[in-house]
């Protein structure tokens, strides 16, 4: 646990990682910082557990599409217990268990959320899973519920398996009735994976992606294809795509952006398919509120186990942040700010 300090009987400090310079992990400081109060709809909440998602490690290095000004705290997604409630915030009181997403700020002791961005935890919910559940499990069931509309029956190809987003739509597309390739960089993540019982297994550093797809569908390639990584495997799996296939764009983890080749669309009858969890919680928030409800019932009873398969105490925020620089993720990677 960190400890914090009375401020001159006029507030609180807290520890608090700051971002005052784009560059790798190394650059973040651990610094003190007062604590934040609550506006009108807004709870604050006292952080347990942080979890580190990709985008993150891209804002510290200003490559993300979004970037708050400087100085910020990084972390987007945490979970806690409310401590302070704004006085037009309803529905969560002092005290409450919750899983909150406050979009910059989660790597700290506290941090102000927006009313739309706090949900209680279940009872049978640890913090650390409840910090590395919302954006993994929504960002996948949005991809494979109503971007792909993937069917029983049909053949789902994840990139990046080992991943927090990749884990979560092997673990969908199994519950929705799809048979599983599951594709990652090397058999150590490959042997990870397995726990999830994928129908088949990919080694794409040693095995030809669009070749052994092919063989493995009996020449008419995946018919739903969930890629966080782009680059070269994005041209791939254009080419490994069945009639009327979906290629659903979820992130560049690879660094390189690709680009479609439309005649490739006109052959296979295919779509690239967008993938903005963002947007779509803003655009359709009934249909957010349903996924997420949906998502939360099946782990009530026991359909969804969410992995979280590293957790750093928060002073080794930069060990947690190169987990992912070193492409070394396997599941969940999360900061224990406090012990249960």
């Amino acid at each position: 646990m960190v400890e914090s300090a009375f401020v001159n009987g006029q507030g609180y400090f807290m520890k608090a990682v700051i971002c005052s310079s784009y560059g790798p992990p190394d650059n973040l400081k651990l610094e003190e910082v007062e604590e934040p109060t609550a506006d009108d709809n807004q709870a604050i909440v006292e952080v347990y557990a942080a979890s580190l998602n990709f985008p993150d490690g891209l804002q510290i290095q200003g490559k993300y599409q979004f970037q708050p000004p400087m100085p910020f705290t990084p972390g987007s997604e945490v979970a806690g217990k409310i401590k302070e409630v704004g006085s037009k915030l309803v529905g969560f009181n002092v005290g409450d268990r919750v899983m909150a997403i406050p979009g910059i700020g989660g790597l700290a002791e506290s941090v102000a959320v927006q009313s739309e961005g706090l949900r209680k935890i279940p009872d049978n919910m640890d913090f650390k899973t409840a910090a590395s559940f919302a954006m993994v499990y929504t960002t996948s069931y949005y991809a494979l519920k109503q971007r792909a509309n993937l069917k029983a029956g049909e053949t789902l190809l994840v990139l990046g398996a080992s991943g927090g987003v990749g884990l979560t739509a092997v673990e969908l597309g199994k519950l929705m009735g799809a048979r599983v390739i599951a594709a990652a960089s090397s058999d150590e993540k490959l042997d990870f994976i397995r726990q999830l019982q994928p129908d088949s297994l990919v080694n794409y550093k040693k095995q030809d992606l669009k070749e052994t797809v092919k063989d493995l569908t009996d020449g008419k390639g995946a018919d739903v294809i969930y890629d966080p990584v782009g680059g070269d495997l994005f041209d791939q799996c254009c080419r490994c795509i069945n009639w009327n296939g979906r290629l659903l764009v979820i992130g560049f983890t690879s660094g390189r952006i690709p680009s479609y080749k439309a005649n490739l669309s006109l052959l296979k009858g295919s779509s690239m398919v967008g993938v903005f969890l963002g947007r779509f919680r803003k655009e359709e928030p009934v249909a957010y509120e349903e996924n997420f409800e949906e998502l939360l019932e099946l782990f009530r009873q026991g359909k969804l186990k969410p992995i979280v398969t590293k957790s750093f105490a928060l002073p080794k925020y930069a060990d947690a942040f190169n987990v992912f620089t070193e492409r070394k993720v396997m599941g969940k990677v999360t900061l224990e700010v406090r012990q249960e």
